[in-house]
C-alpha cells in the first residue's frame, strides 16, 4: 500500500500524459450533443470518486448529476430511462457486475455512455462506447490509492471535455503537489503512534473533499478496522455531533476557500467540547491552528478546487501507517479481496 501510494505522483503525470488525445475526441463528441443529465455508478472507492465527480461537474459545468443505485436495476429490475444522457461506470478492474449491467443496459437505450478503468481488456472497457483509462499501473494492494486518485483526475478531465473551465496546465501541477503531501511521511508516521488503539473515529468534509472523507473513513475501515463514520460538517451538526466527547478523535478536511467558514464554525465548537481534531490543510490557511488539536499542512497552498488529490494523500499515509501500528497488513485485509462481484 505505501509503495503505491508513493507512486501516485508518475501514475497522475502518466495518465494525463497518456489520456489527452481521448479525452479531446470525448470533447468533441459532446460538443455535437450535450448532456442534460449525467448519470456515474461505481462502488466502494471508485463510488467515492463519483461523489467526487457530482460535486465537481455540477460546480464547474451546471449539469445535473446523478448517482446511480445500481440495486434498482438488478434486484427490483425497473427500467431506468437514460436516453438522452451521458451514462459514465467508474470501476478500477472494470469487472464490477452491477457496475457493467448498468452501463450496458444504458447504451442499449441509446445513453452516450464512458467507462473509467485502470484495465483495458476489462468487461467495462469493452460496454462503453467511449472508455477513459487509469494509467495506475497494476495496484496490488487490497486498499485503493493510485487508482483512486487516477479516478479523480478522470474527473477533472471529464468537466474539462464537458467544458467546465478546467485548466489542462493546471491539472498538470498536481503530481508536483501530491509529491509534496508524500514528504509528510514520517510526520504522520509519528502521528499515527498516538492513535493506535483508536477503535471509533469520525470524519469530516465538504463540498469538493466531502468524498474524501468517506474516502478517508473507507481506508481506516478496510486497513484499520476502526469504525470510522463520515459526514459533512453541515450533517454533522444536525444531530451527530452528539455523540462527540472529551478525546473523540475526529479528522477533518480544512482547506482554505468556500467551504472553511463553515467547517471552522464546527472545529470551534468541537474544540470546545474537547474533542482530539486533526485538521488537514495546506499554507494557506492559517486560521485552522485556532481549532484544531493537530495539524497536517502540506507545505504549498492548492487551488480549492485542486485540493482533493492532493489532501487525500496525508489521509492514505495514514490509514497506512496506522495499519502497521495495530500490527495489520493493509495490503490484505481480512474477508476482502481485490475484486468484489455484486448483484
Amino acid at each position: 500500500m505505501l509503495e503505491e501510494i508513493r507512486q501516485q505522483p508518475a501514475a497522475l503525470e502518466r495518465t494525463l500524459a497518456s489520456e489527452i488525445r481521448r479525452v479531446e475526441r470525448f470533447r468533441r463528441a459532446v460538443e455535437k450533443n450535450r448532456p442534460r443529465l449525467i448519470v456515474l455508478v461505481a462502488r466502494g472507492t471508485s463510488d467515492n470518486a463519483a461523489l467526487f465527480g457530482r460535486y465537481l461537474l455540477e460546480i464547474t459545468t451546471g449539469i445535473p448529476v446523478s448517482l446511480a443505485a445500481p440495486s434498482i436495476a438488478t434486484l427490483y429490475e425497473a427500467q431506468v430511462d437514460y436516453r438522452d444522457a451521458l451514462v459514465v461506470a467508474i470501476s478500477q478492474s472494470g469487472e464490477s457486475t452491477d457496475t457493467n449491467f448498468v452501463l450496458e443496459r444504458a447504451r442499449a437505450q441509446g445513453a452516450l455512455t464512458l467507462g473509467i478503468t485502470n484495465e483495458a481488456g476489462s468487461t467495462l472497457a469493452r460496454i462503453a462506447e467511449h472508455t477513459l483509462l487509469v494509467r495506475a499501473g497494476r495496484e496490488k494492494s487490497v486498499a485503493a490509492t493510485k487508482t483512486y486518485t487516477g479516478q479523480l483526475l478522470m474527473m477533472y478531465l471529464l468537466a474539462y471535455a464537458l467544458g467546465g473551465g478546467v485548466r489542462i496546465d493546471e491539472l498538470e501541477r498536481v503530481p508536483e503537489t501530491v509529491a509534496a503531501a508524500l514528504d509528510l511521511q514520517p510526520e504522520i508516521e509519528a502521528l499515527s503512534e498516538r492513535y493506535r488503539f483508536m477503535e471509533n473515529a469520525v470524519v469530516i468534509g465538504r463540498g469538493l473533499n466531502y468524498a474524501n472523507a468517506f474516502e478517508f473513513a473507507l481506508k481506516m475501515m478496510e486497513t484499520c478496522y476502526v469504525v470510522a463514520e463520515r459526514f459533512s460538517s453541515a450533517d454533522f451538526l444536525h444531530g451527530p455531533i452528539a455523540m462527540v466527547e472529551h478525546g473523540f478523535p475526529v479528522f477533518a478536511f480544512a482547506p482554505p476557500g468556500k467551504t472553511w467558514p463553515s467547517m471552522q464554525g464546527m472545529l470551534t465548537k468541537l474544540r470546545e467540547l474537547r474533542a482530539e481534531i486533526v485538521g488537514i490543510t495546506d499554507s494557506g490557511n492559517r486560521d485552522v491552528e485556532d481549532c484544531c488539536t493537530r495539524i497536517v499542512r502540506l507545505p504549498k497552498r492548492v487551488k480549492e478546487v485542486l485540493t482533493p488529490i492532493s489532501y487525500i494523500v496525508p489521509a492514505q499515509l495514514f490509514a497506512a501507517s496506522l495499519a502497521a501500528q495495530k500490527g495489520l497488513d493493509p495490503d490484505r485485509p481480512r474477508t476482502l479481496s481485490k475484486v468484489t462481484r455484486t448483484l
